[in-house]
């Protein structure tokens, strides 16, 4: 007859098999070191020495993989810090967060980054970077738009009508400039022409943006006979937090320039019409046009994924799409 087990052991079998429930038994990471110890945080008062058995960090010094994430995209750091408790520690660290800080806000100034660092994020850049608005340049914001168009009438029995598709492009730069591409042509074509090298036969055209909080100020100058400025006021936010993945369009106005204001660099362009009433135009054969449609939210693609993106679906597959 088996004894009756007391109540201490079972309570000690039944905390074991909750331990070895929790643990996943992952037999892949035995080419990197099965048992990794954690490593402490970045800035921790512990002088601790501690032998990590994976392979990669036995391998690669940690000036080295320093040096690999100074050189990686801020996303890519993000990415990155999932691999392991040591990789995510390291990725805390201030550097890499105060370049990407600096970078994509250059246009604010050094004093003022450091001023606000202080004043609204605690000092840390990871936050500020999280928290606070800006511009994404590692990709292309699109706005898909659609509008019926009549067609004709056949034999006086139907009355067809069409489904016209088209986007509006946005690739924006640190330096404060911008490139704008009215296109019917879906984003994996675009995104290989949205450049500076572009000629105005692709009908790139390049602008220059002012970012204040979620605000975006733009304007681009079209050229011609009659020259034609696009201003273009747009809202940041993001479907979750630290992503700046949309841009809600809240006006688009198209006005007349005179030839003077119109010789000018495009860059500069913004600076003339600043100020500007929504109703103003410098040239009375262009009125000034507040255009009510193609208002869809822009959506932000990253490069590495124009080839694989929804939008390059055609117009009958896409009456799901909700921009978000």
């Amino acid at each position: 007859m088996n004894p009756v087990p007391s109540e201490v052991e079972l309570e000690s079998a039944l905390h074991l098999k909750t331990v070895q429930y929790f643990v996943t038994q992952r037999p892949w990471l035995d080419l990197y070191g099965k048992h990794v110890r954690p490593v402490a945080p970045f800035g921790s008062a512990s002088r601790k020495s501690c032998v990590d058995p994976a392979l990669i960090h036995r391998c690669l010094p940690d000036e080295l993989l320093f040096e690999v994430f100074v050189r990686m995209a801020p996303y890519d750091l993000g990415r990155a810090s999932c691999v392991c408790r040591k990789w995510r520690y390291t990725i805390r660290n201030p550097v890499f967060w105060r370049t990407a800080c600096l970078k994509a806000w250059q246009l604010s100034g050094l004093v003022e980054n450091y001023k606000m660092l202080q004043s609204k994020y605690e000092g840390s850049w990871r936050k500020m970077w999280l928290l606070r608005p800006r511009v994404r340049t590692d990709g292309l914001y699109v706005s898909r738009n659609t509008y019926i168009r009549a067609g004709v009438a056949e034999w006086k029995i139907t009355n067809p009508v069409h489904l016209v598709c088209y986007f509006r492009y946005l690739r924006f730069f640190p330096s404060g400039r911008f490139l704008y591409k009215n296109s019917s042509q879906k984003i994996k074509d675009v995104a290989k022409c949205m450049n500076f090298r572009s000629s105005k036969a692709e009908c790139v055209f390049g602008g220059h943006y002012t970012l204040s909080d979620d605000k975006v100020e733009a304007a681009v100058l079209y050229p011609g006979m009659r020259p034609t400025v696009l201003r273009i006021r747009l809202r940041l936010r993001g479907t979750v937090v630290g992503a700046n993945n949309r841009m809600d369009l809240l006006s688009l106005v198209t006005s007349g320039v005179d030839d003077n204001e119109a010789s000018g660099p495009e860059e500069d362009i913004l600076g003339v019409v600043e100020g500007w009433q929504d109703d103003e135009t410098h040239n009375p054969d262009v009125p000034a046009v507040s255009h009510k449609r193609g208002l869809t939210p822009f959506v932000f693609v990253p490069f590495e994924e124009v080839e694989t993106s929804v939008l390059n679906l055609p117009v009958e597959k896409m009456d799901y799409y909700v921009s978000g």
